[in-house]
């Protein structure tokens, strides 16, 4: 039978490849990680993983050995999590975190609903920013994250779409695109498109911004930005431009930027995450109390536009 510290440094370092990052996550030393890797493979019999002095990565025997034991090592987790969680009620702290403006509102109404529900949970409102997309839940920061979609992590559950709203370019004033009535994803090869600098993910970036037009067309990446302010700056400043929900065209008017809807974009999506193996009664409640209030509010299936223009 395996030791628990055994699963969880093999689990950790297949996920890192790093034994010093796994020996901060275990909270235990990393030589006690490298003595414990290679109990392992004493008792498997072989090498779970390559080591040279710069590389670490699991052989083809620990890439079966990973995929075997990880789905029931993580069922285990949820279900130890959910007994717990049981165990307790829903009396205690939820932190909650946001992304964006229009999703502020939307959790503040949301913790009102589910307080009135559970008036013994206390919920807690965080800010999160757009270069650390995920990290805050994942640091235990927050348990649930109302987040700009698409987010497709193992680790992570995606819950129901809470807001929904048109996807609109922003400008330079005097950008050519500037006059149209609407814009479409073609136009995105007419000018460089703003990145997001940070931890966010690849597939994320290429939803917002995809490499190539429907038709083909390269899309070229402009400057990185690690906030929407930052990115509404430099498209004023005539540096680029970037796709944007209507509701930061609601909320952020900066000089010298138009926002031009699209005519064939998909809309911009706003969700519920928490992580699957801290799933709790608490976050279940507050999920369900989320969803049922966008039902009522009808922001899932929102399409109200935002302003064209702003500081013109």
């Amino acid at each position: 039978m395996l030791e628990r510290l055994e699963i969880e440094s093999f689990l950790i370092l297949a996920d890192e490849l790093h034994f010093g990052r796994t020996a901060e996550r275990l909270h235990v030393s990393r030589a006690r990680i490298s003595q414990t890797i290679r109990s392992l493979e004493r008792r498997i019999g072989a090498p779970l993983f390559e080591r040279t002095s710069r590389t670490v990565r699991l052989t083809p025997l620990g890439r079966r050995l990973h995929e075997e034991v990880e789905p029931g090592y993580r069922r285990v987790e949820q279900a130890v999590a959910r007994a717990r969680a049981e165990a307790r009620g829903f009396a205690g702290v939820l932190p909650v975190g946001y992304l964006g403006s229009a999703t502020g509102e939307f959790v503040m109404d949301a913790a009102r609903a589910f307080g009135r529900l559970h008036p013994d949970a206390e919920v807690r409102i965080h800010e999160t920013q757009l270069s650390d997309l995920l990290g805050p839940l994942r640091t235990g920061r927050v348990d649930v994250l109302v987040t700009h979609f698409p987010v497709a992590e193992p680790d992570l559950t995606r819950g129901p779409v809470v807001l929904r709203v048109p996807r609109m370019l922003a400008v330079p004033a005097n950008h050519t695109l500037a006059k149209r009535r609407s814009v479409s994803l073609e136009d995105l090869a007419r000018d460089r498109v703003f990145a997001c600098s940070g931890d966010v993910p690849e597939y994320w970036q290429q939803h917002l911004a995809p490499p190539y037009t429907p038709s083909g067309q390269p899309v070229r990446r402009g400057r990185s930005a690690a906030t929407m302010q930052e990115t509404l700056a430099m498209v004023g400043a005539g540096q680029g431009i970037s796709p944007v929900g209507a509701d930061v065209a609601a909320h952020y008017t900066p000089r010298g930027v138009v926002y031009v809807p699209f005519s064939d974009a998909e809309p911009v999506e706003y969700g519920l995450v928490w992580r699957t193996a801290g799933e709790t009664a608490r976050v279940r409640a507050f999920v369900e109390a989320a969803a049922e209030l966008a039902a009522e509010l009808g922001t899932a299936g929102q399409t109200t536009d935002g302003p064209r223009a702003a500081g013109q």
